[in-house]
């Protein structure tokens, strides 16, 4: 089922609330808003409403013997690529980046949040359909400037679609193949990336996969190899404008 809304503060807020009071919330089930007042990304980053986008939650239940929760971040996107990918089959670099962005040529084109409350996963996702954001740390994209026109309920069918397939295999142990998935829908080994150490300072080194687990594996400068399991991570501005 696909709730609409007009107008709301946050969808990830709105479902974390109605799990808190008890309110049942099925995996399947999505919230949808035309606009978000107080929508919001990683690290407290504020979330573009514009009218026209797909802003969305949905719930995932964990179980014993799923998973690493976490991971749920990589699955979600590989259902994002893949509705997109479905609705406009001749779009180029449209790309996955660890552990939550979408990007189109190096651009933001969408984000996903999760937000764990129990055994329950909340899992938000905002993609760029019609108007992009302006953003002052990245440069940002959206499917209409690429020259495509998806209206945001076909793009939540489709979402919708493609999350319960790909949260099913999940459930049955299928990570390894949607880990593999995952890799075949980003941005390509060997690109370019630099991520800040917990004081701050930058690393760069080269995108090597993911580890079992889903953490990002960098390659650095003298041949060492450092997992990521938390942090940001940014494309090398060369690589992020295709060269």
């Amino acid at each position: 089922m696909i709730q609409t809304v007009a107008e709301i503060g946050s969808t990830n807020s709105a479902l974390l609330a109605r799990l808190a009071d008890g309110q049942a919330t099925g995996e399947g089930d999505w919230l949808v808003a035309d606009r978000q007042t107080g929508g919001r990304g990683r690290a407290g980053r504020t979330w573009f409403d514009g009218l026209g986008n797909f802003m969305g939650s949905t719930v995932a239940w964990l179980s014993a013997g799923d998973p690493p929760a976490p991971t749920l971040a990589l699955v979600a996107g590989v259902a994002v690529h893949r509705a997109i990918s479905g609705l406009s089959p001749g779009l180029r670099d449209v790309w996955l980046k660890w552990p939550n962005d979408v990007l189109l040529a190096g651009a933001k084109l969408g984000g996903i949040l999760l937000e764990r409350q129990g055994d329950a996963v909340v899992v938000g996702i905002g993609v760029n359909l019609a108007p992009a954001p302006d953003l002052p740390d990245r440069p940002s994209a959206s499917l209409r400037s690429a020259g495509l026109d998806i209206a945001r309920d076909t793009f939540a069918e489709a979402l919708a679609a493609q999350w319960s397939s790909a949260l099913a295999s999940w459930h049955l142990g299928d990570w390894p193949a949607l880990r593999g998935e995952w890799l075949e829908r980003a941005h390509p080994l060997g690109t370019r990336l630099m991520v800040r150490d917990a004081g701050g300072e930058p690393i760069e080194g080269t995108f090597a996969g993911l580890e079992p687990h889903g953490a990002a594996l960098l390659r650095l400068a003298d041949g060492a190899m450092r997992a990521i399991h938390a942090g940001e991570i940014e494309l090398v501005r060369a690589d992020a404008a295709g060269d």
